[in-house]
């Protein structure tokens, strides 16, 4: 027995022959916090994983026409941005409470594995860098606590410059920002960029369109949550 993450209820389990042969993780949420959760399903924009009933969504579209070929080739996310996955990301994200990714990290691997495992090999993970100073202001980087669930972890690829908070901007700002990223060293396998949450796609764009100039085949994205 333990305890949810969330709202600390006791999580009781009922055994099964299932678990005497093979491995089944269990679960960090009780059932009630699990279904306030809004797993993405049914219609989706093929490139981002929003909920649209276009092959691609709009903002994509205005990424083809922006860049001509878009770096990304896809970005698959687990979650829809409602009102409990709000609350749950600002107090992970914002007050520190770095436990809270094991809440996630049942899903999270399921979906990579099913959507990432059966078609790509000798792929590395690569998650999106904070600058320094808000890596120091938050404690620790909630995409590379979200990479570090998944196999071919490699962190050090990418660097970030420090920039004004993304949450401080327009959409259109946020689609017009400068490339903040530098790389460290090149890479010549498929990376999967992991972040915590896709609004408009600009951040793993950057970070795509840098790995490709450099001689990286293919990018895709991995995000837990599409806004």
């Amino acid at each position: 027995m333990n305890d949810c993450l969330w709202c600390n209820q006791a999580i009781i389990y009922q055994p099964s022959w299932r678990h005497l042969f093979t491995f089944v993780e269990r679960t960090t949420l009780c059932d009630d916090c699990q279904s306030e959760l809004e797993l993405l399903n049914g219609k989706r924009c093929v490139k981002c994983s929003r909920k649209s009933d276009m092959e691609r969504c709009l903002d994509c579209q205005y990424w083809s026409e922006k860049l001509g070929k878009d770096p990304l080739t896809a970005n698959i996310s687990v979650y829809s941005y409602n009102e409990r996955m709000r609350e749950m990301i600002a107090k992970w994200k914002y007050r520190g409470d770095y436990e809270l990714v094991y809440a996630f990290r049942p899903m999270f691997v399921k979906v990579f594995k099913n959507h990432f495992l059966t078609q790509l090999k000798n792929f590395i993970i690569v998650p999106i860098p904070l600058s320094e100073m808000r890596l120091h202001e938050r404690g620790f980087n909630q995409a590379d606590a979200l990479a570090r669930l998944l196999p071919y972890y490699q962190p050090s690829i990418l660097k970030r410059l420090h920039s004004e908070k993304q949450a401080k901007k327009t959409r259109y700002e946020r689609m017009q920002t400068k490339n903040p990223f530098k790389l460290v060293e090149p890479i010549n396998k498929p990376v999967i960029l992991v972040d915590d949450i896709y609004t408009t796609g600009t951040t793993l764009r950057h970070a795509a369109r840098l790995l490709k100039n450099n001689g990286c085949p293919e990018v895709y994205g991995y995000t837990l949550v599409r806004g």
